[in-house]
């Protein structure tokens, strides 16, 4: 068995492998996507992953995201590489696309009880247009939060107490999966009615409660650039700088060593084998999930 190092080498060869993918879809198609969070900062300060990170996150304009699945349905046919994400008739726990490899193993400590494609994944966020009055931006992200907690249907953990209340409050008023896909769809038509405005502003919603709300210059998310990236390019948005310093500070300072941690809590990975294997014994393990 290989050690928890080389276990690591190979996800990200995985994920990366993923990103070429994903990004070269998004180039046919004249579709705009760039490297965000760990990804864009691995790629400015080591031109490739950060070294103990175990994956790649995108963002897209909205309108990309969406015309995204619409054309991966037309012009995808394989089954190596699933685009997924919440439906009336599907839920994975996620306010966010991902992509995943159907011949890996990457099983999180939230999902194992579903019976979804648990592949090595790379997660996919819309920026949304954010309004310029502040009032208008805190209803935003209540709005946003409420689309969150319907559209994963659990109780938000590690956000804080308001959020783990708010959680349990509205998923217990609401009874059924329809009636909170219903109550999704209404909170995600008000979080994105800015929509067709041109503020000046973007922001990201479709994520944690610490990132959520996030207002960043319309223009720094304009266009990408293409930068190196392990061995290959990948794009980062025109205006990473400004993006990154906002949200992580001095991105160009390595952390303590204590942090330098993956960040994904999993129940078992294993790169070079499909999660089908492991149904029954590393997820779906009760008999009521099966």
């Amino acid at each position: 068995m290989y050690s928890k190092d080389e276990q690591l080498q190979q996800v990200q060869n995985k994920s990366l492998h993923l990103a070429k993918y994903f990004y070269e879809f998004c180039k046919k198609n004249n579709l705009l996507c760039y490297l965000c969070g760990g990804g864009a900062i691995g790629s400015i300060r080591h031109e490739g992953f950060i070294p103990w990170d175990d994956d790649l996150d995108f963002f897209m304009p909205r309108n990309d995201y969406i015309k995204l699945m619409e054309l991966w349905k037309t012009q995808e046919d394989n089954s190596k590489y699933v685009l997924l994400r919440a439906s009336k008739e599907y839920n994975d726990r996620n306010s966010f696309t991902t992509l995943r490899d159907a011949d890996t193993t990457f099983i999180k400590t939230y999902q194992d009880d579903l019976d979804i494609c648990h592949g090595i994944q790379i997660d996919i966020f819309p920026l949304d247009v954010a309004p310029e009055k502040n009032y208008q931006r805190k209803i935003q992200k209540f709005w946003a939060t409420v689309y969150a907690i319907y559209c994963s249907q659990q109780v938000p953990q590690n956000h804080g107490e308001i959020v783990t209340m708010l959680g349990k409050v509205l998923l217990g008023v609401v009874p059924g999966k329809a009636n909170k896909y219903r109550l999704w769809k209404f909170a995600e038509k008000k979080m994105t009615r800015f929509n067709s405005k041109n503020t000046g502003w973007v922001t990201e919603l479709c994520v944690g409660p610490r990132y959520m709300g996030n207002i960043y210059p319309k223009n720094d998310f304009s266009s990408a650039k293409i930068v190196p990236f392990e061995d290959t390019e990948l794009p980062i948005p025109i205006g990473y700088d400004n993006y990154l310093k906002k949200v992580f500070g001095n991105y160009m300072e390595l952390p303590p060593v204590e942090q330098r941690l993956a960040h994904h809590e999993t129940v078992y990975i294993n790169p070079n084998n499909s999660y089908k294997k492991y149904k029954g014994t590393y997820y779906l393990v009760n008999k009521e999930d099966k």
